[in-house]
């Protein structure tokens, strides 16, 4: 059995293994990396031998460790680490996926309210998980304005209920944590990706976010954008912020992955909607919210619907994907969700 795993920013690692009596009966470990001393590439294999089939990434990896440091002369892992062999290995025992494992299905644009967004981010996830939709990638798209806030954000710490007043722009609260989305027609680029958890088996929460955007690094770097991850959730440039994201895992063994990448707000009234805080900003080296954002806009000058198109086709050029849409049994699910859920008081104020 084959296993692979590419460390972000490092190299390929592949491990093949045979299996007796529910456990590794042979394990070899190769791949692009280096490793010093070259002896001790036996050492990696014989530490997952005998390892339990049903052993969690931890766990291999704390075996690997272990034999390692036991060792009279030191061992470096150079482009990988002794996670990346414990993921590999999972993998090849059927635990853990891969991309190349996965078939997306890809929604593009389409205009909906975007608490109707809001509430499919709810609603597919649980059409994945009951086997009605395939693993996604969805690009939100709408036409009125409106505050999406975090699951555990306060809404009068938030808010400026007189700024929201005054330009007439609602607030929803979503199902994931991170911050405030101020949502204008046209002013960001916001999508959507649905996986099973078994894609970031192994990985730290911070490691499951830069791993699940890693595609749109490639993506932002076509158009001329030279993004990186801050962790645990921001993705800038040399210019400062584009965006942020935000997971939810659900029971069932599927990750929702949400980001929100600033196209072209106008930061004058985001500063009347929102109340962004002195502390917050502090940790960004900025006291101004307009020189917190950069829209892509700025960096690139090219128009929102080219550079949606462009991460569409990055996306579909990296996977294995088959163009969707909505049905509409989601949409009316979607729809129940905004009457019952997400336009009421106690979903929004739930955090006064």
């Amino acid at each position: 059995m084959h296993g692979e795993y590419k460390v972000r920013g490092g190299k390929l690692v592949a491990v093949d293994v045979t299996v007796q009596d529910d456990r590794i009966a042979t394990a070899h470990v190769f791949g692009d990396f280096f490793l010093e001393p070259d002896d001790a590439l036996e050492e990696l294999n014989a530490a997952l031998d005998g390892m339990a089939t049903e052993a969690t990434a931890a766990e291999l990896a704390s075996a690997l460790t272990t034999r390692i440091e036991s060792l009279p002369y030191p061992v470096q892992l150079i482009g990988f680490d002794a996670e990346a062999v414990a993921i590999a290995t999972r993998r090849a025992l059927g635990h853990a996926s891969s991309w190349d494992d996965l078939t997306f299905d890809v929604i593009g644009p389409q205009v909906l309210p975007p608490v109707m967004h809001v509430a499919l981010d709810e609603v597919l996830p649980l059409e994945v998980i009951a086997g009605r939709r395939r693993p996604h990638f969805r690009i939100w798209d709408w036409d009125t304005p409106l505050v999406v806030i975090g699951s555990y954000q306060s809404v009068r710490n938030e808010i400026d209920a007189e700024g929201a007043a005054k330009h007439d722009i609602g607030v929803v609260r979503r199902i994931t944590g991170g911050g405030a989305m101020f949502m204008e027609h046209g002013n960001c680029i916001t999508y959507s990706l649905v996986v099973p958890t078994s894609l970031v088996e192994g990985l730290s929460f911070e490691q499951a976010y830069a791993y699940l955007d890693d595609w749109v690094m490639g993506a932002l770097a076509e158009i001329g954008v030279k993004a990186r991850y801050v962790p645990l959730n921001d993705i800038a440039s040399e210019q400062g912020k584009i965006g942020g994201a935000a997971q939810r895992r659900f029971a069932g063994g599927v990750l929702l992955h949400h980001v929100t990448m600033s196209y072209d707000i106008d930061a004058d009234k985001m500063g009347e909607v929102l109340r962004i805080g002195r502390e917050k900003l502090s940790d960004k080296g900025t006291r101004s919210a307009n020189k917190r954002v950069d829209p892509i806009r700025s960096q690139t000058g090219l128009p929102r619907d080219q550079i949606i198109e462009g991460f569409l086709d990055y996306f579909r050029s990296r996977y294995d994907t088959v163009d969707s849409g909505y049905t509409e049994d989601e949409l009316t699910k979607a729809r129940e969700l905004v009457a019952t859920k997400f336009s009421t008081e106690e979903w929004t104020h739930r955090v006064p």
